[in-house]
């Protein structure tokens, strides 16, 4: 095994925690299916609570699928400051243990406990402890998975889900590597399995049969990474201060829209929700990307890269319409979203430029 194998890495993540915060401040929803998110006709769950996942519903379906398959399914509009609050308390506990913590969004997170702040040896015993905390501390309970690298601790943090942690020791890694079935490996979505099953890669085992110049030819790039991973290596560092890719909003409709009025109306309003956010994040960008998503539900994106970086609303919303003019609609629009990215987190100094600009409506 390679010298970076005797890393010990936590990945925590809390067990439907959107549903689980509505369920613990609102015990009449205990027990119950429930859907965060809009339960109109044009809505989209944004997380849903066991009871209703053994429906079969899940986040990001539309909220009438869900419906559907679950009659009795409880929607609750979100209160993202609430679990923003949650997540912090969360937060707090991890750097108790290590300050090498990476959160990967407000409900899950990497830990590198190799060396720790309270000299535990044991990275399994951390673990327990952490979600003892956490129960106590915010009455949810959160999954641990604890092994050598990101990428095992990840995939073993889903295994005894909800309230449970498995841990995977170095000398199990390969071997639980070769058993585990394909589409259960972390990063390898539904269309890279079927790629996989048409060249009879089943697990880990199939896929660790092939040779690199095999996987580079029929998955290029991502060849190596399918190579590596299956033997147990993935030295990729738990990154406390994680860099920022991307920033961004978008608003889903009540209405289909198609009047140029209102799609730029709505623009306002997402480019100065993500002004906002940029100046609490003290970041800018310089590539704008406009997101439409059509009411046949099929998405376009345009964008465009500036020579400096932007972070008002104007110049946002002056570049979004650009794009958005740039050719016609094919048929009335249910979404719009804008994203800046190119941000200047690697930057030491940001060239902004701070410019007055004027529009007609």
């Amino acid at each position: 095994m390679h010298e970076l194998d005797d890393r010990k890495i936590i990945h925590v993540d809390m067990d439907a925690f959107y549903a689980s915060v509505e369920q613990r401040d609102f015990p009449e929803l205990k027990g119950k299916p429930i859907a965060v998110g809009g339960g109109n006709n044009r809505g989209v769950v944004a997380a849903a609570s066991y009871e209703a996942r053994k429906y079969g519903v899940r986040s990001a379906m539309p909220s009438v699928t869900a419906k559907k398959l679950c009659p009795d399914l409880i929607f609750v509009k979100h209160r993202f400051d609430k679990y923003r609050e949650v997540s912090s308390q969360i937060r707090d506990i991890f750097l108790d243990y290590t300050d090498l913590v990476e959160p990967l969004s407000l409900d899950e997170a990497y830990l590198d406990v190799t060396e720790n702040k309270l000299n535990y040896p044991s990275a399994t015993v951390i673990a327990y402890d952490i979600r003892r905390r956490i129960y106590e501390t915010t009455g949810l309970t959160a999954s641990a998975g604890i092994s050598i690298n990101k990428f095992v601790a990840k995939i073993a943090s889903d295994y005894n889900k909800p309230n449970g942690q498995k841990t995977i020791t170095p000398e199990e890694v390969i071997p639980f590597l070769e058993e585990l079935e394909i589409r259960k490996f972390h990063g390898i979505g539904k269309v890279t399995a079927e790629k996989m099953y048409l060249q009879g890669i089943f697990t880990g085992a199939h896929l660790k049969e092939r040779s690199l110049e095999f996987l580079q030819e029929h998955f290029g790039k991502s060849g190596a990474h399918y190579y590596n991973i299956v033997r147990g290596l993935h030295h990729s560092p738990v990154k406390p201060d994680r860099i920022r890719k991307s920033l961004g909003a978008e608003r889903t409709f009540s209405e289909n829209i198609s009047s140029e009025i209102f799609m730029k109306e709505r623009l306002t309003q997402i480019a100065e929700e993500i002004e906002k956010r940029l100046a609490k994040n003290d970041v800018a960008g310089k590539t704008v990307t406009l997101k439409i998503k059509y009411s046949d539900f099929k998405t376009q994106t345009r964008s465009k890269t500036l020579p400096h970086f932007i972070r008002t609303k104007d110049l946002i919303l002056a570049t979004a319409i650009e794009l958005m003019e740039q050719e016609g609609f094919r048929e009335s629009v249910r979404l719009l979203g804008i994203t800046l990215s190119n941000l200047n987190t690697d930057v030491e100094e940001a060239d902004f430029v701070e410019v007055q600009l004027k529009f007609m409506f």
